[in-house]
């Protein structure tokens, strides 16, 4: 077996527990059941009647909010960039990860309040909320919120890859955010610092790593979505700041939201975009809706097989 190890490990990622912040009251119970059970220390000989009765008591306070609060996120306030950051936005978008990312529907940037986010992520990692909170400050500058909200520096999650077999590869972080991109076909010319026993004709890739990690939101009508950055979103909220840059893409049509939508949105857009007050970032800074949860830390793995293949056929 072969493995290799990139990025820094940390304090934090050595732990074997954290804590999970949850919205208690969203549809199904049975998978918050489920997650007390499966992932909570001591979860499976919780009370399930009363785990049921909060989640019950989260669910008719959402009733409430709908007639409290109706409307409410339709009325997100939506500012212009600092211009003393549009050097910055021009450097995000002669990024490759942006244009790869944002090419499909109209996008923009600006400074979008938080607490009216709609949100369907219903939970988020604590301990990474006050890991992220630690170097940013209760107070920082334009540049330095921009580059929060839109870092183009490398993830700072470590990797571990192991070599398992001659065709099998595995790939293991704790970042929430890691994953399978993309098969990719690239040409001799684009590999470097490889040494072969004869010439190349073409190498095929099979990349995993990490999302663009921007700050990004779906606009539709008045309404803003909370796409990516759930935990720099709550982190700022948690330092008192009230408004975040971030990265626009609207929406128009159902279509639309098919292509560019995380599949949980797309499968029920009128929630999301049409529902009198669905869930809001705000909640997770309410009492009667969220939950800390300790759970037992757990890791992403990313299995990569290949299968090569080799025949002989007749020219025609």
């Amino acid at each position: 077996m072969v493995e290799r190890q990139t990025g820094n490990s940390t304090a934090n990622e050595n732990k074997a527990t954290c804590e999970e912040i949850w919205l208690l009251g969203h549809p199904p119970l049975r998978r918050y059941l489920d997650f007390v059970e499966d992932t909570i220390i001591g979860g499976a000989t919780m009370d399930r009647a009363a785990l049921t009765d909060e989640w019950r008591a989260a669910n008719n306070y959402y009733y409430e909010l709908r007639e409290s609060e109706a409307g409410i996120a339709d009325q997100v306030e939506c500012r212009d960039l600092d211009p003393a950051v549009a050097p910055l936005a021009a450097e995000v978008m002669a990024d490759p990860r942006y244009r790869h990312t944002f090419d499909t529907v109209p996008t923009s940037f600006g400074v979008v309040e938080l607490d009216r986010l709609v949100v369907f992520q219903t939970h988020v990692s604590r301990d990474f909320i006050e890991a992220l909170k630690s170097p940013l400050g209760p107070a920082p500058d334009a540049s330095a919120l921009f580059r929060f909200c839109l870092p183009l520096g490398r993830p700072e999650a470590p990797v571990r890859i192991q070599r398992v077999g001659s065709k099998r590869f595995v790939f293991t972080s704790n970042s929430s955010d890691f994953r399978f991109q993309e098969p990719v076909l690239l040409r001799p010319d684009q590999i470097r610092d490889y040494d072969t026993y004869g010439p190349i004709a073409g190498v095929v890739g099979l990349v995993v790593g990490f999302g663009s990690n921007f700050l990004n939101v779906l606009r539709g009508d008045n309404r803003f979505v909370l796409h990516n950055g759930y935990h720099r979103a709550c982190a700022l909220r948690e330092l008192g700041i009230t408004h975040a840059p971030c990265i626009i893409q609207t929406v128009t049509c159902r279509d639309e939201i098919d292509i560019v939508a995380k599949r949980v949105i797309a499968q029920d857009p009128g929630f999301y975009f049409k529902h009198a007050r669905p869930a809001l970032l705000k909640d997770f800074f309410d009492p009667r809706i969220r939950k800390v949860l300790p759970v037992h830390k757990t890791s992403k793995m990313i299995e990569v097989n290949f299968e090569v293949r080799d025949f002989e056929v007749l020219e025609q």
